[in-house]
């Protein structure tokens, strides 16, 4: 009896090694994929506070901070999960806008929008937000273009492509208000698509 007591002594760091490498390793990996998702999201909610009492450029240290958060998560986060990647994904890609990587987040929310579309058990609410965003990098970088003196046949297709997110997103947003937002930015890329040049570069940049 004592033998099998010492045996089963001896065999419990064993498995506690077993356990770290094993499950444990997941399950550490959740909890920093957790900490770093509630750092990100407290930094963003941090951030759009500040932005709406003292403007985008107050925040922007903070969205900086939030978006490389929204990184590690992602880092963190087990290779199955994934619709809570996506969700990073989205997240991490809006943060990016608010800090000069609109290119880079441009082309995030293409991909994810594609993955999406083509998911039939992806969550609908969240295509249409991301297709959203994605509209919103496409307004934003139509803005840009025609700031630096790209030619027509280079920034209409970017507005195009904005606008037809955005009638996309109108046709599908679940209630009133989001429609009535949705069908606003409609209107907001047909106007920038119109409007002079002159005029345009008498407005302040919107913000993101």
């Amino acid at each position: 009896m004592k033998k099998l007591v010492l045996f089963a002594w001896l065999l419990a760091p064993v498995a506690g090694v077993a356990y770290h490498y094993g499950p444990g390793q997941d399950r550490l990996r959740d909890d920093e994929a957790f900490a770093a998702v509630k750092q990100a999201q407290e930094l963003a909610k941090e951030a759009r506070e500040t932005a709406a009492a003292e403007g985008d450029a107050a925040a922007r240290s903070l969205w900086a901070q939030a978006e490389q958060a929204y990184a590690e998560a992602l880092a963190a986060l087990p290779n199955d999960r994934v619709a809570e990647a996506r969700t990073l994904r989205l997240e991490q890609a809006k943060a990016q806008m608010f800090v000069s990587q609109l290119p880079e987040a441009r082309r995030t929310l293409e991909g994810l929008v594609e993955e999406l579309a083509a998911d039939a058990s992806a969550d609908p609410k969240l295509l249409d937000e991301a297709r959203d965003a994605l509209a919103n990098a496409q307004y934003y970088t139509t803005w840009l273009m025609r700031l630096e003196g790209a030619p027509r046949e280079e920034w209409e297709p970017e507005i195009e492509a904005s606008r037809q997110n955005y009638k996309l997103v109108a046709e599908h947003a679940s209630d009133a208000e989001k429609r009535a937002v949705a069908a606003e930015n409609v209107e907001s890329s047909i106007r920038l698509a119109r409007m002079d040049l002159k005029d345009l570069q008498g407005l302040p940049l919107p913000s993101q």
